[in-house]
């Protein structure tokens, strides 16, 4: 077959910082499909992963690349911003087959308050959204379209702005599931994330924003940066099967399909704060350590029957620093 995957970092050069991760992702896909032997084509404005067949494409470009040679394509796959992703999958799907979410999926999961919503009409924990913020506590504010920890921070205090949310901050370990969703879901792996805070506290004078803060009657609020900087897989938890079931049921809600990572906080119960209805960072590590292809499991949650399971052997641990090196720009 011949499989068309677009990344949005590596096709357009739009984010440098963003490409070590991309690059990572269509690498490991792509290197999957080609030792499953088929033929493999990606978009890209300078990097390069040594498998598979570059398409010279530009952040102009780009669109037009994977609508072109979808056409000449069995099936495709794209990895890009949330808020981007909708209209990406669906001008795949008019081309080919699409491996992953639907444009509707996809646009469910990029609003982060749509998804918080349906996630709780359907008795899936996740963090409740603030409409304005409590004395006493810690809120995560993002942007309402957006993906991983961009623009992210933990925060005391915050103003209503239509472009980001504010929900209430839970304690408890970083995690992520990642599974294949379809007609039968097939959890691959559970993650320990590694997430990072950079909190500073300052005093504002009258009128003036205090250093790491804002200001809010003369008083900068605790602001902390959040960063994502890599994983390790698998985690091993005795609660791997309540984290299992949960994502099974989110990704169900929202009717996603291919490959899905799900960002989770555990503490009494998992809760949901984040759907990723594509690729993520995880899977160069889960590579590692699974015996089955992940081109192969695309490809069969599409054309055939997925395993009842499966197999991991060891694990495998990795920073953004270190895919900086793996793929570092001249």
């Amino acid at each position: 077959m011949k499989i068309l995957i677009a990344e949005f970092a590596v096709g357009t050069d739009v984010e440098k910082s963003l490409i070590p991760e991309g690059a990572a992702m269509l690498k490991t896909l792509a290197e999957s499909f080609v030792r499953l032997g088929h033929e493999v084509y990606y978009p890209s404005a300078s990097t390069r992963i040594c498998a598979g067949t570059a398409l010279e494409s530009t952040a102009e470009s780009f669109r037009q690349v994977i609508e072109k040679k979808a056409k000449e394509c069995d099936a495709g796959l794209l990895i890009a911003p949330d808020e981007l992703l909708p209209e990406l999958n669906r001008l795949l799907e008019e081309n080919t087959v699409n491996l992953g979410c639907s444009p509707e999926s996809a646009a469910c999961c990029a609003d982060k308050l749509r998804c918080t919503e349906i996630l709780q009409k359907a008795g899936i924990a996740a963090p409740k959204i603030a409409a304005k913020p409590e004395e006493g506590k810690r809120y995560v504010r993002k942007p309402r379209f957006g993906c991983g920890a961009e623009e992210t921070s933990l925060v005391t205090e915050f103003e209503e702005n239509p472009e980001f949310i504010a929900s209430e901050y839970v304690e408890g370990m970083h995690l992520s599931v990642s599974l294949i969703a379809g007609k039968k879901p097939l959890p691959l792996t559970v993650n320990r994330q590694f997430i990072e805070f950079g909190s500073e506290e300052g005093e504002a004078e009258e009128g003036k924003t205090g250093k790491g803060g804002t200001e809010k009657g003369g008083k900068a609020q605790e602001v902390s940066g959040i960063k994502y900087n890599g994983s390790l897989t698998p985690y091993l938890t005795p609660r791997k099967d309540e984290l299992y079931r949960t994502a099974a049921s989110a990704a169900e809600c929202l009717h996603c399909s291919g490959y899905v990572g799900m960002d989770i906080v555990l503490a009494d119960l998992p809760y949901v704060v984040d759907v990723n209805p594509r690729p993520t960072a995880s899977l160069f590590g889960i590579s590692r350590v699974m015996k089955e292809e992940i081109g192969d499991l695309l490809l069969r949650n599409k054309f055939g029957d997925l395993p009842e399971s499966v197999h991991i052997e060891g694990e495998y641990r990795f920073s953004k620093d270190m895919l900086g090196e793996l793929f570092r720009q001249d």
